[in-house]
């Protein structure tokens, strides 16, 4: 929460709004690495995000902070792993009463004494508007977006359920569709027309195309009759989804188009985990991350490789592409090294994200550093806990049922087919120190073993304990 102390602290870097770029934030819900045209995919429209790509940058080695959604929500609030956060799987979670691990008791929320981007933002002069999906609130504490640094929020109108808006919400609000992730597009639209002074932090995120699997009828029945055998992306109305969330990006960029503040905004598109592609060991044939393997849960690429977006008139090169890894943790302190605000000293302390302004300066400009993950449960569309490091172009996976390793090298093998641990002992052996000693600093929350372990029950789920 914010306090007279944090505002006093904050106000240090603040500058004139003139010198601020407006900011917009667009994250997808469960949006594999190609799933948008212009990272690949062989059948999903998004023009409007394709534009952006165009004038902007893409960068090929974006990740999320978790392969589920709320841990990645924290980690692009507060600019922290969510190892450090102890907020390491979706809220409520999972429970697997009778696995071989029992599971660390997480916490359920975005605590209240971190300062989240929100906050820091605001302090420094801007506005703040979150619109669609928060996912991090303690269950039975509705404090929402506004509790965490946001002026305004929005989430479906009463009444609405799944991807639909009621009856009654269409007739009040005069909405063309039932379709809340084109009334989310409408209100983003009226919100910078109607409050356009500048600056303002817009935090998007969409609903789609997370479960259920379920788009606007006329876009389902259009993406139908274009589907062949040989399309890799099949799924009618998971296409029409990822349609209906480019055409509220659209929404947005015209409304800044019009309002004559596009060329001094600074427009960021990413997504929360990989696309979902199997649950319980089976492909549930909603969408394909190929050539990543795997999807949403797992401990793979697909998993949490995303498609990333940065576009910033007058900064990003047109059309340039960036390979070097980067992460929802790094969001946070990007946007205060670009908008000049310190921030709270203490926060910035414990982030574990850095700042990518060089990189969206230079396509080519490198940043030392391993990326890291840790995922202490069991997911329905995953793997067992384990934990994972990047360092370079290798990739090491640790699962903690057995104790075993997986080691690959992502540049030959991006689809991560050969698992070469015994083949590089000695590179093995040192990322898994380096990950043994990232999980001590951050403080990860580690598994024990689970006296009720059954073999013929291991699979079933309950509440959490």
């Amino acid at each position: 929460m914010l306090r007279l102390s944090l505002f006093l602290i904050l106000c240090t870097g603040f500058h004139t709004a003139t010198a601020k770029p407006n900011i917009v934030l667009f994250l997808a819900d469960d949006l594999g690495w190609t799933g948008l045209n212009c990272f690949g995919s062989d059948l999903y429209e998004t023009p409007h995000l394709d534009q952006l790509a165009e004038g902007g940058m893409k960068f090929t080695d974006a990740y999320a902070g978790c392969t589920v959604c709320s841990p990645s929500r924290a980690a692009i609030m507060t600019g922290m792993t969510p190892a450090r956060l102890h907020l390491t799987t979706f809220i409520a979670g999972q429970n697997r009463p009778h696995a071989k691990l029992n599971i660390p008791d997480w916490t359920l929320g975005l605590e209240d004494h971190y300062t989240t981007v929100a906050e820091a933002l605001k302090v420094g002069g801007y506005r703040t508007w979150q619109i669609g999906k928060w996912h991090l609130d303690f269950p039975g504490k509705a404090v929402g977006p506004t509790g965490h640094g946001f002026d305004f929020a929005q989430d479906r109108p009463a009444g609405s359920k799944g991807h639909y808006v009621s009856e009654k919400a269409m007739k009040e609000l005069n909405l063309e569709t039932n379709y809340a992730t084109d009334f989310f597009g409408r209100l983003a639209a009226e919100k910078i027309a109607e409050e356009s002074d500048d600056p303002f932090f817009l935090y998007f995120a969409f609903h789609v195309p997370h479960t259920p699997v379920a788009g606007r009828e006329d876009l389902v029945e259009y993406f139908e009759g274009k589907i062949t055998p040989d399309h890799v992306h099949n799924n009618a109305h998971y296409a029409a989804m990822v349609k209906s969330m480019d055409d509220a990006v659209g929404k947005v960029i015209t409304a800044l188009e019009e309002t004559g503040q596009l060329e001094n905004t600074l427009i960021i598109f990413t997504s929360d985990n990989g696309g979902l592609t199997q649950r319980n060991g089976k492909h549930d044939n909603f969408t394909e991350n190929l050539p990543l393997r795997r999807g949403k849960g797992s401990a793979y690429e697909g998993g949490v490789r995303v498609p990333t977006i940065i576009n910033w008139p007058g900064v990003t090169e047109p059309g340039s592409v960036c390979d070097e890894p980067v992460m929802g943790i790094d969001i946070y302190p990007t946007l205060l090294d670009i908008t000049g605000i310190a921030g709270s000293p203490e926060q910035n302390d414990s982030m574990d994200g850095v700042s990518i302004k060089s990189l969206i300066e230079d396509a080519d400009a490198t940043i030392a550093r391993d990326l890291f993950w840790h995922f202490p449960h069991y997911h329905a569309g995953g793997d067992s806990p384990y934990s994972t490091i990047r360092s370079k172009d290798w990739r090491l996976v640790e699962f903690y049922e057995d104790g075993s390793l997986e080691l690959y090298n992502l540049n030959d093998d991006l689809g991560e087919s050969k698992n070469l641990a015994s083949i590089n002992p000695e590179i093995t052996q040192e990322l898994h120190k380096k990950l043994k000693r990232w999980r001590k600093k951050v403080g990860a929350q580690m598994m024990t073993e689970n006296p009720d372990f059954d073999p013929e029950k291991q699979g079933e789920t309950s509440k959490r304990k």
